[in-house]
């Protein structure tokens, strides 16, 4: 594959679309991050950046590249994108050909995210040699599972004074998205004949009953919290399964729900109103039998609204002659993981979330030359202040 001239993010986006870079922990046997990360990595090694593959999992590598003194007087800053993408679906168009129709590229990975990942890295290119301070530019692995990439960046010890998460926001700049917490809630009966009303207890109607007091929760409760740029939290029955045939008392019935968080939010606190609205069916339904499993929490992001990353970010976009709207991301990103360890981290990038996994997946290109641009500006500002 031609490598595209530096700083040419249109020909950087299409390469990166052309390789399949399917998450291998959510797509059995596909090939993962590998080849495209090595691609990428020859690319902005010819760039002129200094570049390095940090081993994540078998066959996964995280791209890091640097640009800017290492030694200079400027804040630094990281570009941060992740290089995987979902399975294909249905896709309407072949996902992987990178198909130009206008001004639309389409296919998978187009909008999540790898229209970011072309913008953030033609940005570092294109100003390298005008900054006063250390830019990091990663490529990560994993992050559409258990952004096992960003992770491993931050445990290896990678730093920077502000990060910016080129996730696809319209180009509205995205201080703050929630947090999620899965639960499990698996409620048990007694297997009886269908006859026989009098033996069976019927776990689906008791996992129906908690699922109702859980609605209750969510508009009694949850209703009242608000965040300025996310609006309520919320939560949803992601599946429920139960029951082994028409004339069986169920019992067994499993429930997975999905809360989705604000800032200030908690998992213990999560977990203490769950557990309120098991005590509170229990009042209603002494034989119900219920236990709760916590699976899976990723913390919400937020960074102040003033945050010097955020006016600096407002500040390149309006140079560049384009509204700085804020908006909350409806999606959960690396960014929170980066604000937890110490790096204010904000979203901005080409592309739309709502595109994102999407049968019709497709990118704006002058979206993209726009992101570079910005991009590119605020890199010079920010390493330019001390």
């Amino acid at each position: 594959m031609t490598l595209p001239a530096r700083g040419d993010a249109r020909a950087l986006l299409q390469g990166l679309v052309r390789h399949d870079s399917r998450n291998p922990s959510l797509c059995p046997g596909a090939p993962g991050e590998g080849p495209v990360a090595t691609w990428l990595a020859e690319v902005l090694t010819q760039w002129g950046m200094a570049v390095t593959l940090q081993p994540v999992a078998p066959g996964r590598h995280n791209v890091i590249a640097r640009v800017g003194p290492s030694d200079g007087p400027g804040r630094s800053l990281m570009f941060n994108g992740h290089l995987d993408v979902v399975d294909v679906g249905q896709m309407v168009h072949a996902p992987f050909d990178a198909t130009i129709e206008g001004d639309r590229m389409f296919g998978r990975g187009t909008s999540d995210m790898k229209g970011g990942v072309a913008a953030m890295c033609a940005a570092a290119a294109r100003v390298a040699s005008q900054l006063n301070g250390p830019l990091i530019v990663a490529g990560v692995v994993d992050e559409e599972y258990e952004s096992l990439g960003t992770r491993a960046l931050i445990a290896s010890g990678h730093r920077a004074d502000a990060a910016i998460v080129t996730e696809p926001t319209r180009l509205t700049i995205g201080p703050a998205h929630r947090g999620f917490t899965w639960v499990e809630f698996e409620c048990s009966g007694v297997a009886a004949h269908g006859s026989r009303y009098d033996l069976g207890v019927d776990a689906i109607a008791h996992a129906a009953a908690l699922l109702a007091e859980l609605g209750r929760l969510e508009a009694t409760v949850l209703a009242t919290r608000h965040h300025p740029l996310l609006g309520r939290p919320s939560l949803h029955a992601a599946t429920i399964s139960g029951g082994t045939g028409w004339s069986t008392y169920p019992d067994r019935c499993v429930l997975r729900i999905e809360r989705r968080t604000l800032p200030g939010e908690s998992t213990p606190e999560v977990l203490a109103e769950f557990g309120r609205a098991c005590d509170a069916v229990r009042a209603e339904i002494p034989a119900l039998r219920v236990t709760m499993r916590h699976v899976l929490t990723q913390a919400p992001s937020d960074v102040a609204a003033d945050a010097p990353i955020v006016t600096s970010l407002g500040t390149a976009l309006r140079a560049a002659g384009a509204p700085a709207p804020l908006a909350g991301v409806t999606a959960w990103t690396d960014a929170a993981l980066l604000n937890a360890a110490g790096i204010p981290a904000i979203c901005f990038g080409p592309g739309d979330m709502g595109l994102a996994h999407a049968d019709e997946e497709y990118i704006s290109l002058d979206e993209v030359d726009r992101a570079t641009d910005v991009l590119a500006r605020l890199a010079l500002d920010w390493t330019t202040a001390p």
